[in-house]
């Protein structure tokens, strides 16, 4: 499988933080979990994972949120069930990049993640860790 490597896996930092998910996929309705979020994707923890290349629209239900946030996303990468029985990963599932269209929610989005971030590690933690990744050169 060409899967992208750990390090093009992280080019954002990521948190553990577990919200509700909801998307429709073939007139399926799917409610799944995240594991880990960053503002360029999260990782949703399924046994049922959509294609690579598949883009679709999903809620993400974010606790100080009245309404939940519409997010267009692509299925970057997947965790088959084989591959945790075989210790190469803690759960399966399908890590999802965030996708923008004209006139799209990224500032949004940037915020709500922002947000759950701090709240997750706290300011003095989040602050840290972004000033080390920006620090770190990019892929390429």
């Amino acid at each position: 499988m060409d899967e992208p490597s750990q390090a093009e896996r992280r080019q954002e930092l990521r948190a553990p933080i577990e919200l509700k998910v909801e998307y429709k996929r073939l007139n399926t309705f799917f409610a799944d979990y995240t594991r880990n979020i960053s503002r360029g994707g999260t990782f949703i923890r399924t046994t049922r994972p959509l294609p690579i290349g598949t883009e679709f629209l999903f809620k993400l239900f974010v606790p100080h949120l009245g309404e939940p946030l519409r997010v267009q996303g692509e299925v970057q990468w997947i965790v088959s069930e084989a591959e945790v029985e075989e210790g190469k990963h803690p759960e399966p599932g399908m890590g999802i990049r965030f996708t923008y269209r004209q006139g799209s929610t990224q500032e949004e989005i940037d915020r709500v993640v922002e947000r759950l971030m701090v709240d997750s590690l706290g300011q003095r933690l989040y602050s840290k860790l972004m000033d080390q990744s920006r620090d770190k050169p990019g892929p390429g």
